[in-house]
């Protein structure tokens, strides 16, 4: 089918036809047992693009059988590395083949900008699942002296069955985020991608089938977080859940995974980033590293300026703001829930005595735009200073000295990023290692590499995503000790 780029516009994108709405178990597409299916909305439009199967429980179970199956028995922890990263090479491929209408598919469903969709986005996917491809067979463990009449090694191996829970803001590359050091370590797993995005994550499950992944190593559940993302979470025969979202949906995983079988997990949540701006940082580029914001987990909605150049920020900002377009995505990305939740927080920072700079209204008669928001003079107990609002709200914030800035910028229950921009060596160092963050930007922001670990302190979750580290979730080590009799050498 053919939609319309923009309604102003003349121009046309091919999206390609919905192919797969059903739910994919053990190597096939299915029906959910009960037969239920949910609406997938358009964001653009506020419209249904395409009915999906609902999974639920008794879905959940049906994959997890097959997963524990896979495991078990089948021949997925059993391949050499080498022979695991060929087969991810080959899905790798195949993603970059049909790299077109995968970013279209998380256009039409997430509302993501389709250029940015398909570079770097479906670009990161492939890239990530190649980097864990190389890793596969570089999975070793250590040998050991012990003291007295024994020696031993370590093993390090699949930690079993795994569940994911994906969010709706990054659908593919959050998917290979978790999936790719999964399938690494020999893995098998169950993915429920979030209720708004199911499309491109049931398209994988087609790739991983046409690359040679067996039957029910990769399974996906479509479907609701307090149904099939609740059995998920509790399952008994789920080893390990890793899950990306929200801290408040995280506790209640954590919940699960005690009250069942004491699964491990791992938690990427929400963040309050900061931003810091020194005196000595350059105006320009300042704002457009402020500007990298909306519906990601380390945007820097605080955004704290040196008082020096906090009048000339503020002008540079509202005058690239005002260039901003804000439209249909193929010439942000919110359901209606988040749209209204948005709407709210701007709102209360009205209330609160935040003066709006620009911007704080709904945009356009069709879908679940917001105009940019920017509200100076924040006071840090203000609750848009407070809360993740993932959504097109900054907050500028005013601070006097280095010690200010870092007391500040640490007086949050978050800590999943901060960005650093000064051209002073010293107040980078210093600022950089007093931040309690994951991840630290100098004189950059969200910049992300597949060999770069990225996570959470404090309440923004724990276990990392990206680099070496991230096979660490999905590793169990086992040790074997031997006695060694009547060596000469003890």
């Amino acid at each position: 089918m053919e939609v319309e780029a923009d309604g102003n516009s003349e121009s046309f994108i091919k999206i390609p036809e919905i192919k797969f709405t059903k739910l994919f178990i053990n190597g096939n597409f299915v029906d959910s047992i009960s037969g239920k299916t949910f609406e997938s909305i358009d964001p653009r439009r506020g419209e249904v693009i395409a009915k999906v199967a609902e999974g639920d429980k008794e879905d959940v179970e049906f994959a997890v059988k097959a997963a524990r199956e896979a495991f078990d028995h089948g021949p997925w922890p059993r391949l050499s590395g080498s022979a695991r990263g060929r087969i991810m090479m080959k899905f790798a491929d195949l993603i970059d083949e049909n790299a077109e209408e995968l970013a279209a598919l998380d256009t039409i469903d997430a509302g993501k900008l389709f250029s940015l969709g398909k570079s770097p986005d479906i670009a990161l996917s492939s890239g990530i699942l190649r980097y864990y491809a190389g890793a596969a067979d570089k999975i070793h463990g250590e040998t050991l002296k012990m003291s007295g009449e024994l020696q031993a090694y370590t093993l390090r191996e699949p930690i079993g069955v795994v569940g994911h829970i994906i969010p709706w803001n990054f659908p593919s590359s959050i998917f290979f985020m978790n999936v790719s050091p999964a399938l690494a370590s020999g893995c098998t797993m169950v993915v429920k991608p979030a209720e708004q995005t199911p499309l491109s994550a049931l398209y994988y499950a087609h790739l991983a089938k046409q690359a040679g992944i067996p039957n029910g190593v990769l399974n996906v559940i479509t479907g609701f977080g307090p149904t099939a993302g609740a059995a998920i979470a509790s399952h008994m025969d789920i080893d390990k859940v890793s899950f990306t979202g929200s801290t408040e949906v995280g506790r209640l995983v954590m919940q699960a995974a005690a009250t069942s079988n004491l699964k491990h997990i791992s938690l990427e949540l929400g963040g309050k980033s900061p931003l810091i701006i020194f005196d000595d940082a350059d105006v320009d580029k300042a704002a457009d590293l402020a500007l990298v914001g909306g519906e990601i987990c380390v945007a820097g909605s605080r955004v704290f300026v040196q008082e020096g150049i906090y009048d000339a920020l503020e002008k540079k900002l509202l005058e690239k703001i005002k260039k901003w377009a804000v439209g249909d995505p193929f010439d942000p990305s919110v359901d209606k829930t988040q749209y209204d939740r948005i709407l709210s927080y701007i709102e209360h920072g009205k209330r609160e005595g935040a003066i709006l700079l620009t911007g704080g209204k709904p945009w356009g008669e069709k879908g679940y735009y917001i105009e940019p928001t920017i509200f100076t003079d924040v006071k840090d107990n203000m609750l848009i200073a407070r809360d993740e609002i993932f959504g097109p709200v900054m907050s500028l914030m005013k601070f006097k000295t280095i010690d200010e800035a870092i007391t500040r910028a640490n007086a949050t229950r978050y800590g999943l990023a901060a960005g650093i921009l000064t051209n002073n060596l010293n107040v980078a160092n210093t600022v950089s290692r007093s931040i309690r963050a994951g991840i630290i930007w100098i004189n950059c922001y969200f910049a992300f590499d597949g060999d770069c670990p990225f996570g959470g302190y404090k309440m923004s979750g724990f276990g990392r995503n990206l680099g070496l580290d991230a096979l660490d979730k999905y590793l169990q080590v086992k040790s074997v000790v031997t006695p060694i009799y009547n060596s000469p050498w003890l």
